[in-house]
């Protein structure tokens, strides 16, 4: 079973945002062990990280993928990494410097997000990731 860890700062404050979140980690469950971190700051969001072995940052600047290489990349990923990934998101005014420097950058969309609307995009497109992998009929091309 892969595992994943998602470290972001703050909570999700919108009611429907957390459910939706909530669905699709149910819907992962079978596949991916989800663990959940949300910082109080950037001083707690970067002594986090530096306790990972590796992370990757969600960063408007990192590599966009299309849904199908975000799938691949994943599942290399998790095979390189022993089956575990830490996936990073900044704030309101983004990542901390250090830690863009320390790791992999990927994109979600060249379009600012909140880092909430991020979590619920980026979960739903690491269900998707899954159920490509899978070959699935959930994501149509």
């Amino acid at each position: 079973m892969y595992k994943l860890k998602i470290i972001s700062i703050g909570k999700t404050k919108e009611k429907w945002l957390d459910e939706a979140v909530q669905e699709y980690l149910k819907r992962l469950k079978p596949y991916v062990q989800i663990e959940t971190l949300w910082a109080k700051d950037n001083h707690q969001l970067i002594d986090w990280c530096q306790k990972e072995n590796s992370f990757i940052c969600l960063d408007p600047q990192g590599t966009l993928h299309t849904s199908e290489s975000f799938s691949q990349f994943l599942i290399r990923k998790w095979e390189k990494e022993g089956s575990r990934l830490t996936l990073v998101i900044g704030g309101a005014e983004g990542l901390p410097q250090i830690l863009k420097e320390k790791s992999q950058l990927i994109s979600l969309s060249p379009l600012t997000f909140t880092h909430q609307m991020t979590r619920l995009i980026l979960i739903e497109q690491i269900y998707r990731a899954i159920e490509i992998h899978r070959g699935s009929n959930y994501h149509k091309a």
